[in-house]
């Protein structure tokens, strides 16, 4: 089928580390700095034969030569929903405006993204570890579930494992169902915008149009630790003509003022007619429920990059 592809933990862990602050268990090596998504973007995984303090040994192996097609993103899946004390969905555990911003990086960066059940409203419901199983089995299921969660010092205690649902419960399975009405109130309305505009973005894009096997050339660079760039370029035929540069900059820290830019990916594409960047999109655009945002590039080529949000430029003119 052309699909040949592995999850991608390792960006998962550090976008959760990012957005909650929690450093526990197998997300305790990484920061959620933007060194390490920018690592993924560009490399894959993070770990591809580093020491890893939690497994107490090398982790990974080499992707070299992989394109970034061959990662699959991801921010939600039913295991990580599930390996927490009440099984909520990572929105919940986050500021909307760092979501919004990570969840832009996630649907526009080279990888193959991926998005778990309900997670493109913002769905309500949790998602339970559960089982049906014979007495005898549901009883080591659920004593195996507890070791396995004691790795995280907040469900370590008795009283917290005393809080975690019994897998063999079977109200389980039926509050982990998604509540599909609740895609027309406000917040959840919002959200589902959010992730369609950002889909139809990466499909109509002349440059993010071209994720794929092939490709497009990207640029990487840490602003600081928690603000990334990406920029993207295509080359061929139709790049002496007409500029396919795109610049994807995402900031989980607070605004960002720029007198004098000292790095290069802020530059202006060099084909004539392109002296600056206008944004094409923002995460915190009201209709996703943020605040507004004003071009990052002034005319004067000073520069504010908006805190907690993620901002799509593309090139050109000033008249």
């Amino acid at each position: 089928m052309g699909l040949d592809a592995l999850w991608n933990d390792d960006f998962h862990h550090s976008a959760v580390v990012a957005l909650t602050g929690r450093r526990q268990a197998y997300y305790s090596d990484y920061h959620g700095t933007a060194s390490e998504w920018l690592a993924a973007a560009k490399h894959g995984f993070i770990f591809q034969g580093q020491r890893s303090t939690w497994q107490d040994r090398r982790r990974g192996h080499s992707a070299r030569g992989l394109p970034a097609s061959a990662f699959v993103a991801f921010l939600e899946n039913h295991d990580q929903i599930a390996n927490s004390l009440w099984s909520t969905r990572l929105w919940q555990q986050s500021s909307p405006a760092c979501h919004r911003a990570m969840t832009a990086l996630l649907l526009l960066g080279p990888w193959t993204p991926m998005l778990f059940q309900g997670q493109e409203w913002n769905a309500s419901a949790p998602f339970h570890y559960f089982a049906d199983h014979t007495p005898e089995l549901a009883k080591m299921v659920r004593a195996g579930r507890m070791q396995f969660m004691s790795q995280f010092p907040g469900c370590a205690s008795a009283p917290e494992q005393e809080r975690m649902a019994d897998p063999a419960s079977p109200e389980l399975p039926r509050v982990s169902r998604l509540s599909w009405d609740e895609r027309a109130l406000p917040v959840h309305a919002r959200a589902l915008r959010l992730h369609h505009d950002l889909l139809a973005l990466r499909r109509s894009d002349a440059t993010l149009s071209l994720h794929g096997p092939t490709g497009v050339a990207l640029e990487i660079a840490a602003l600081t630790p928690t603000c990334a760039l990406l920029r993207y370029f295509v080359d061929g035929p139709t790049a002496a003509t007409q500029s396919h540069d795109r610049l994807l900059i995402v900031n989980m820290g607070a605004d960002i003022l720029l007198d004098s830019p000292t790095e290069p990916l802020l530059s202006p594409p060099s084909e004539p007619g392109h002296s600056c960047w206008r944004m094409v999109w923002s995460s915190e655009d009201p209709r996703y429920g943020g605040w507004g945002c004003a071009e990052p590039e002034a005319d004067t080529g000073r520069w504010r990059i908006p805190g907690c949000a993620t901002v799509f430029l593309a090139p050109m003119s000033r008249v």
